[in-house]
């Protein structure tokens, strides 16, 4: 009986830690996504070619808010080589939330830019989609957005 009771005893905390991962790992995810965000953001502030590939998925479509869509080529080219270039980029009102191995990110941003010399500034409201690929997250979609005036 008492045999019995202990193997009972392993099969319910077994159980209830799992039931308890999920939750686990979506908070995991979230910090993971966060902080990818923000390797992004930094690297796109000082960009380089390899900090930019290693947080973008191969198949990236980067929508820009006048209707431009880069590749994960051209991105990275244009950041490197100053066609788009951040002076300074802050980011406000960031939320993430996970669906499977997707993450959708939203965001405020508003930036200083130097685009091919020429001082500018950017307000932008932006929607990120990153995907999980064993467990590193890259952006796969994004699309920006001019906020309303």
């Amino acid at each position: 009986m008492l045999k019995k009771c202990i193997w009972a005893a392993a099969v319910v905390a077994v159980l209830a830690g799992c039931t308890s991962l999920p939750a686990m790992t979506a908070a995991d995810d979230v910090s993971a996504v966060s902080a990818a965000a923000e390797k992004l953001r930094v690297a796109m502030v000082d960009p380089t070619s390899g900090a930019l590939s290693a947080l973008v998925a191969d198949d990236l479509s980067y929508g820009h808010s006048g209707g431009r869509v880069d590749t994960k080529t051209s991105f990275i080219s244009d950041l490197v080589e100053g066609k788009s270039d951040f002076v300074s980029i802050a980011i406000t009102d960031q939320t993430v939330k996970i669906a499977g191995n997707v993450a959708i990110v939203r965001h405020s941003l508003a930036a200083d830019t130097l685009d091919s010399g020429k001082p500018g500034k950017v307000s932008l409201k932006v929607l990120g989609i990153w995907q999980k690929t064993g467990a590193t997250w890259r952006l796969i979609a994004r699309q920006a957005v001019r906020p309303p005036q």
